[in-house]
């Protein structure tokens, strides 16, 4: 059984919040999870990310798959096609012109799950006590960082932080980052944007992951209040998945 939650905040700062998330299922109950961040325009990213959500959403609920292999080669193609979507919906629209959206996603099956991303939005697990963050950020500050030009410290604070190297919307081509991961009872798998993950460090967020006594919802909530208390500079939206054993229904 795979247990979903999520929320989204417009943060203390900004005047809308550009994020999107939903949870969907496939014909063979397999489920999906997305967590998109809009940008540019005065209302594109709005669009943008709802864009990318519903409609690989859609989609995904038509298929009947329940193959990693398969979700593999079907998210390849969604995303190029959704990718070439949003560059002609922007080229059509002056007010929309300039438009993208970070993504990150999780396909979620009985013993496995397959994550992609294009961006900064990020995918972390929480299993066995430890917390693990599974995609590296599209991003020019990260691409810093590997390159020992600046600390990750460094990064959080850099003027450059968000330029995007990778989304939907930015450019004719795209190379999104695929991983995939054993999942067991009561992991958890994390999606969120980077309005979570530049309010709180990630021991702040695991501590939270780990409050076995609060619901995925409440976690949730926590996480988000959290990132408000410490600042809220920006959206932030969080997406938890677990899988849990029959027992536990």
């Amino acid at each position: 059984m795979i247990e979903t939650a999520f929320a989204s905040s417009i943060g203390r700062i900004r005047k809308s919040n550009q994020d999107f998330v939903q949870i969907f299922k496939n014909k063979s109950g397999v489920t999906l999870a997305i967590v998109c961040d809009g940008m540019g325009g005065h209302q594109g990213g709005d669009v943008a990310s709802a864009m990318a959500v519903s409609h690989l959403g859609h989609n995904f609920k038509n298929t009947d798959f329940s193959d990693s292999k398969i979700a593999h080669k079907w998210l390849e193609v969604q995303l190029n096609s959704e990718n070439e979507t949003i560059l002609k919906t922007a080229d059509r629209f002056p007010d929309l012109n300039g438009m993208g959206t970070t993504i990150v996603l999780t396909i979620v099956f009985d013993t496995t799950a397959l994550i992609a991303h294009l961006g900064d939005s990020r995918a972390y697990s929480y299993a066995d006590g430890k917390f693990t963050q599974l995609v590296e950020d599209h991003s020019l500050v990260n691409e810093l960082v590997k390159m020992g030009q600046i600390t990750k410290e460094q990064a959080k604070h850099h003027p450059q932080k968000n330029i995007i190297t990778q989304a939907l919307g930015v450019s004719s081509t795209i190379d999104p980052e695929f991983r995939e991961i054993k999942l067991h009872d009561d992991d958890i798998i994390m999606l969120c944007t980077d309005g979570l993950t530049n309010s709180l460090t990630d021991p702040q967020i695991q501590q939270i992951l780990a409050t076995k006594d609060l619901s995925l919802k409440d976690r949730c909530n926590k996480l988000i209040n959290e990132a408000n208390r410490l600042g809220g500079g920006d959206n932030i939206t969080v997406c938890l998945v677990s899988s849990k054993g029959d027992d536990d229904k």
